[in-house]
């Protein structure tokens, strides 16, 4: 049974059953919290018992990360699932945690409004921050953190504090919202966020291309891109190593400008590029291409784009796989994915590899240098990483073998944030890089 006060704290408390296991984890105790005042009241029991404490809303993402090293309690957000304030005509919502991206999607189309995530997947607005995740559209709208202008968290002694727009109490010297976006809830609770809305488009057209090879890809990327028709998406998908690279680029406006920039944009791609109403089948699937596979998360320059793709190829050909590759290209995040039946030493093998590539010479030194100035110096005797590669999910067997993270630069002070916010380490301890 849980806790007097555990109980005292919330209505609705339960023991956990088979269906709450996080990452093959299984937790005491799931309280679902009704209102901030309620979460916590929760939060304090479970500082008051020394529990150890995760978020989960839908559980879309929920096998992110690595499992946790101690779960009592999961805090599902679900009950906090209203849309508290949305001010049209400031193109403003205010939401709670719990509340379903497709419900909240829903609720500003009425109004012709939209908040310009397109993740794959459903999902709450809390699991969207908390994972930091982003479709398509990140190329002109960027991901959570950027769209999020207020957030309302409960740390982990119970304290309610806010940062940002929207909100009665700032708390100063911190940025919550881009300090808990991506924090795979290892600082505390998100409970609201207000974000900045955008009018849904009158007209959307896909123009696509199939590239023979990457560096053919690199250049209809770039055409798209850098070019003044204002490309709100640029993605790329590739089946197999033996097929051709396909491009596909969103464009959104009126319905006159729309089909004036598509005319131009099929000029600049060339030969093959079609037009057509409707995404492709394989649009933004990016990291749900396997939902019960490996799916690697590679960070790079726009410009580097070929020589990740040879990466990766050298990479998976040394292991014997043949992974899907998909995603912003343009924003400079794309996939790489394999099956659940692939072998375990292969997968390791392969993201070692990849690592290794992706810590080596590059043919962009452009790249190279943006990348190694925004990071982190590494250490002496190794060379900066021109691209990342970071293990979004795996099966329990791969995520035991591997390291999901990679080198993180700035773990130090990334502890420091997690010290300052929870210093007995009790929200979803052990799910982020290096341990946190």
């Amino acid at each position: 049974m849980p806790p007097g006060v555990l109980s005292s704290a919330c209505a609705e408390v339960r023991a956990a059953g088979p269906d709450d296991l996080v990452a093959g984890v299984a937790p005491r105790f799931v309280a679902r919290p009704a209102t901030v005042p309620e979460a916590a009241a929760v939060m304090r029991a479970a500082a008051d018992e020394g529990l150890t404490a995760l978020a989960r809303g839908s559980g879309t993402r929920l096998a992110w990360g690595a499992p946790p090293a101690s779960c009592d309690l999961v805090i599902d957000t679900r009950g906090l699932n209203r849309v508290l304030e949305h001010a049209a005509g400031d193109l403003v919502v205010r939401v709670q945690a719990g509340v379903g991206l497709d419900q909240l999607a829903a609720t500003l189309a009425a109004a012709g409004q939209r908040l310009a995530l397109d993740p794959p997947g459903t999902g709450t607005i809390g699991g969207l921050l908390a994972t930091g995740v982003a479709g398509p559209l990140r190329l002109r709208y960027g991901t959570p953190r950027d769209l999020a202008i207020g957030i309302t968290v409960v740390r982990a002694d119970g304290t309610v504090a806010s940062s940002g727009g929207k909100v009665v109490k700032n708390v100063a010297g911190y940025d919550l919202g881009k300090l808990f976006a991506g924090s795979y809830g290892t600082l505390g609770l998100i409970v609201e966020a207000a974000f900045r809305l955008h009018p849904l488009p009158a007209a959307t057209a896909f123009v696509t291309v199939d590239a023979a090879d990457p560096d053919a890809a690199q250049a209809a990327v770039a055409a798209a891109a850098d070019s003044p028709l204002a490309p709100s998406a640029a993605e790329i998908d590739r089946p197999s190593r033996r097929e051709p690279v396909r491009v596909g680029v969103l464009l959104e406006g009126d319905r006159e400008g729309v089909a004036e920039r598509c005319a131009r944009l099929t000029g600049l791609l060339g030969e093959g590029a079609a037009t057509s109403p409707q995404p492709p089948a394989w649009w933004g699937r990016g990291a749900a291409a396997e939902p019960d596979g490996t799916v690697i998360r590679i960070g790079l320059w726009a410009g580097a784009l070929a020589d990740v793709l040879a990466a990766v190829d050298a990479a998976a050909s040394d292991a014997g796989l043949d992974p899907l590759i998909g995603g912003s290209a343009a924003a400079g995040v794309i996939h790489a994915a394999v099956g659940q039946d692939a072998p375990v030493a292969a997968v390791a093998r392969f993201v070692d590899g990849l690592r290794a590539a992706l810590r080596g010479p590059s043919a962009a030194p452009a790249a190279a240098a943006e990348l190694a100035g925004a990071t982190s110096p590494s250490p002496a005797d190794a060379p900066p990483a021109w691209a990342s590669a970071v293990v979004l999910h795996a099966p329990a067997e791969v995520r035991a073998a591997l390291d999901l993270w990679g080198p993180v630069p700035s773990l130090g002070l990334m502890r420091a944030v997690k010290a300052q916010f929870d210093p007995q380490h009790r929200m979803a301890p052990g799910r982020f890089a290096g341990g946190i």
